[in-house]
């Protein structure tokens, strides 16, 4: 890193006004988070134009590029943590040392999931909830997906690790490339070449690789920190920062492929293939949501974490009620939008009455409460960035896993396709008060 050019990164994130700061780094990283949908989206789209069954079978797999995200989040926000409090710090040598070892630990366990994913994608694909209709089509479908996954995990590595040295701009750029290239074979091998829900898969894992290679090269470049594999040293030091900056990441989107797996399973259980369609095509929507105010969070990190590695906490916790109100905003317009405009969102996806009506309830249910999920994002997001690793992990597993797995296997039996349906909406509302405590106790402690 050239000398002369450390004071400029340090001095736009420790003196630069909070909210223009954070303006500044969140749109590149809103637009980052929502490429990122669009990878999970437009599949589901193009998809659509096939069968429900086609639709139910990417729903499917999602569980499984779900879990594959997590490890990379894992990795990437467990270096990136530890790696801008070094920065802030004035420790360049650990920040170095802490990037190329999270990187390519992550190409490690991105081939170990590829390889033992491939063998035993039958008994996966029964797991997830595949029938004998949907069988075949999810087995093409994450055959290629797994395929990707060591490129899936590394961008995402590369990816936070740029955010969180406070350059989120080419962090979107390499994002964005990759959009573009999956974005363009979809519709071309789908529906030109007629290769079905293999080629939604070949679309996504090729956008994926481009945006492995755009960000790599990024990423050696300028005053970057530079990924070096003489840097690497996996040692006890390195693995208990990663998981300490990681394990929330990784609860929170590792959960969030549990709960759809668990979802589409009773969705099929208690309304066939039509609601698991349904209901996958709601999740998608949802996340697209939340990935804007995600990626808002994601600008107020490296501003979190740098300033609370350099002792600012009035600059911590300002940028906190600045996230945390506009997000709540900015989600209480969307929630709006999406219950007036339910039936017709959930039937550009797929234009089937069945499944426009057990996901336009659903999407209405989610819709309703969307706001809360502001505060406890944000909350979440400033736990893990100032090293609260327990707190800001049960934080991160309460949404899809302490209060959403029971009230998957409780609700259905009850109220049946309709407890499928708001199980989501209760947990966000549970969710929301567990927030509260947890985000006023440390906010005190910053005084």
């Amino acid at each position: 890193m050239n000398k002369k050019t450390k004071p400029s990164r340090r001095e736009m994130l420790t003196e630069t006004p909070i909210p223009q700061l954070i303006i500044k780094l969140s749109i590149p990283t809103i637009i980052s988070m929502l490429v990122t949908a669009l990878y999970n989206s437009a599949d589901t789209y193009f998809v659509g134009k096939i069968s429900t069954e086609a639709t139910a079978a990417v729903g499917l797999v999602f569980s499984v590029m779900a879990i594959i995200q997590a490890l990379g989040f894992f990795f990437g926000h467990g270096s990136g943590n530890y790696l801008s409090r070094m920065l802030g710090a004035e420790k360049y040598k650990e920040a170095n040392d802490m990037a190329s070892t999270g990187f390519f630990s992550a190409l490690i366990a991105g081939v170990i999931v590829a390889a033992v994913g491939n063998i035993l994608v039958e008994p996966i694909s029964t797991l997830i909830g595949a029938t004998e209709s949907t069988m075949a089509d999810t087995e093409i479908y994450m055959r290629i997906i797994l395929i990707g996954a060591p490129f899936m995990m590394g961008q995402f590595v590369i990816n936070n690790q740029l955010r969180f040295q406070g350059n989120a701009m080419y962090a979107m750029i390499g994002l964005m490339f990759g959009a573009v290239i999956n974005v363009f074979l979809d519709p071309l091998l789908i529906l030109v070449f007629d290769m079905g829900v293999a080629g939604a898969a070949i679309a996504t894992v090729g956008g994926q690789f481009t945006s492995f290679i755009v960000l790599l090269i990024g990423s050696m470049r300028g005053e970057n920190i530079h990924i070096r594999l003489k840097n690497v040293h996996i040692n006890m030091h390195f693995v208990k920062e990663i998981n300490n900056g990681g394990a929330p990441s990784l609860l929170r989107q590792g959960l969030a492929a549990a709960s759809t797996l668990l979802l589409n399973n009773f969705a099929g259980k208690y309304g066939g293939t039509a609601a698991i369609a349904g209901m996958s095509i709601v999740t998608r929507v949802m996340l697209m949501m939340i990935s804007a105010l995600i990626g808002f969070g994601q600008g107020y990190q490296p501003v979190c974490s740098f300033n609370y590695g350099a002792g600012l906490k009035n600059r911590v916790k300002e940028g906190y009620f600045f996230c945390v109100r506009w997000g709540f905003i900015f989600l209480m317009a969307v929630g709006l939008i999406c219950f007036a405009f339910a039936p017709g969102i959930v039937g550009w996806f797929r234009d089937d009455a069945e499944v426009i009506k057990v996901g336009s309830y659903a999407l209405r249910c989610q819709a309703s409460v969307i706001c809360l999920s502001s505060p406890i994002v944000i909350t979440n997001m400033m736990l893990q960035s100032m090293g609260r690793g327990l707190k800001a992990s049960i934080l991160a597993s309460a949404r899809n896993g302490i209060f959403f797995i029971p009230l998957i296997l409780v609700l259905p039996q009850i109220l049946g396709l309709t407890g499928v349906q708001i199980t989501q909406t209760c947990s966000d509302i549970l969710t929301f008060f567990l927030t509260i405590p947890m985000a006023i106790s440390e906010i005190r402690r910053l005084k």
